[in-house]
C-alpha cells in the first residue's frame, strides 16, 4: 500500500463529515464561559477545542501557554518578551496555574454532558514559531543558535505528546486531533524575521531542519495516541505553498489556512493533499460580523473545490474555521460566528449526501 493509501486510511478510521471548530483563543477571562459557548455551538458532528482566554493577560497569551508544554526547558518573563531560564519565573507559574484551570474546567464540563461525544481538538505554537519567540539569556531570539532551536524541538516534542496524555485522561476523549499553529514559519524559512535589535535579519533555517522538527513533533504526537495532526500557517501565497509543501513531507494529517491566503497554486496543493486523503482547515468567516450568509458561503467553498476536479464527495476533508481567534469579540458575537459556522457545516454536509 502507498503513503497515500495509508494516509487515507488513517483518516478515514473514523466515518468523517464536515466539520466546524475553533482556534484557541476566547474573549473574557471566564473559563467556565467559554466551554459552555465552544460546547454549547460544536457539539457533535463538529469539532469543540480548548480554550485560551488571553484577556487574563500574561501566562495565557500564545506564546507563554505554547511553552508550558516544553519538557525540561522554563521561561520567565522580561521586558523583550519570554526568555529561556534556569527555572520558571513568576509569570511561568502564573501560565501553568490557568492551563491547569482550564483543563479542569474542561474535564467538568464534559463530566456533566449526557452526550459528550468522542472528539477533541487541542492546539500549541510549533517549534518554528516557538523559537522565533523566546529568547535566550543575552536577549537574541533562540531560532539564532542551532543548538538552542534544535533543543526547543525536541523538548515540544516530548512536552507536547505529555500534554496530550494529560488532555485524555482528564476529558476521556478518544479522538484528540492537534493542532500545531506556525504564523512564524514561513519568515523562519525566508530569512525575514527581524534579530531583536531590528537592524538585520536572522539567516534563514534550512527547509531540512524544518522539516525534522515538524516530522518529530507529529511522530511523538502520534505515538501518544493523537488522532490526527494539523500544521496550520498563513502569509504570502508563495511562502504558504513552501511551508505546506515542507509540513506534508513532514506526514501530518492536514493542513490549515486561511481561503483569503489561497491563490491557484495554492489551491491545487491542496486538491494534491485532499485526494491523498488529508484534511483542510479553511479559515473562511472573520469575527467582525460581515460574515456571508449560508448560500454564499457554500458557494464561495465549492467554486475552487469544483475547479480543481475535486468532487462534493470529498467534502469530508473540510473542517471550517473563523480567520483567527474570537478574543478580539465579546461572547454574544463568539457565539454567533461558531453557530454561523456550524451551519456552513451542515449545508456542506447536505451537498456532499447529495452528491
Amino acid at each position: 500500500m502507498n503513503s497515500s493509501n495509508m494516509q487515507a486510511e488513517n483518516t478515514g478510521a473514523v466515518s468523517r463529515q464536515v466539520q466546524a471548530s475553533g482556534h484557541g483563543p476566547m474573549p473574557g477571562i471566564d473559563p467556565l464561559e467559554s466551554q459552555h459557548i465552544i460546547r454549547g455551538e460544536l457539539g457533535e458532528p463538529n469539532l469543540p477545542h480548548l480554550h485560551q482566554l488571553p484577556d487574563r493577560g500574561v501566562g495565557s497569551d500564545a506564546i507563554g501557554r505554547g511553552a508550558m508544554f516544553l519538557e525540561e526547558l522554563s521561561i520567565d518573563l522580561q521586558p523583550h518578551g519570554w526568555r529561556l531560564s534556569q527555572a520558571p519565573g513568576i509569570d511561568a507559574k502564573r501560565a501553568a496555574s490557568a492551563l491547569r484551570a482550564d483543563l479542569n474546567v474542561l474535564g467538568d464540563v464534559i463530566g456533566a454532558e449526557e452526550s459528550a461525544g468522542h472528539e477533541l481538538k487541542i492546539q500549541l505554537p510549533g517549534p518554528a514559531t516557538l523559537s522565533a519567540n523566546l529568547y535566550l539569556h543575552q536577549g537574541e531570539r533562540a531560532l539564532s543558535d542551532f543548538g538552542a532551536r534544535r533543543d526547543l524541538a525536541q523538548s515540544l516534542a516530548l512536552g507536547a505528546a505529555r500534554h496530550l496524555r494529560e488532555v485524555a485522561r482528564g476529558t476521556g476523549r478518544e479522538l484528540i486531533t492537534v493542532y500545531v499553529d506556525e504564523p512564524d514559519a514561513g519568515a523562519v524559512l525566508n530569512g525575514t524575521l527581524p534579530t531583536a535589535s531590528g537592524y538585520r535579519t536572522l539567516r534563514s533555517v534550512p527547509v531540512a531542519e524544518v522539516r525534522s522538527w515538524w516530522t518529530e513533533l507529529t511522530e511523538a504526537l502520534k505515538d501518544a495516541g493523537a488522532h490526527q495532526v494539523i500544521l496550520g500557517s498563513g502569509g504570502e501565497p508563495e511562502t504558504w505553498n513552501r511551508v505546506a509543501s515542507t509540513a506534508i513531507d513532514a506526514g501530518v494529517d492536514g493542513l490549515g489556512v486561511n481561503a483569503a491566503d489561497l491563490t491557484v497554486p495554492g489551491w491545487e496543493l491542496l486538491a494534491g493533499a485532499v485526494e491523498a486523503g488529508r484534511r483542510l482547515w479553511l479559515g473562511c468567516l472573520t469575527p467582525d460580523g460581515t460574515s456571508p450568509g449560508v448560500v454564499e458561503a457554500v458557494a464561495n467553498i465549492r467554486r475552487p473545490w469544483n475547479q480543481l476536479g475535486l468532487s462534493d464527495a470529498l467534502l469530508d476533508a473540510l473542517v471550517l474555521t473563523p480567520t483567527e481567534g474570537l478574543d478580539g469579540v465579546g461572547p454574544e458575537q463568539a457565539t454567533a460566528v461558531l453557530s454561523r459556522l456550524s451551519a456552513y457545516a451542515d449545508a456542506l454536509n447536505q451537498v456532499r449526501v447529495d452528491a
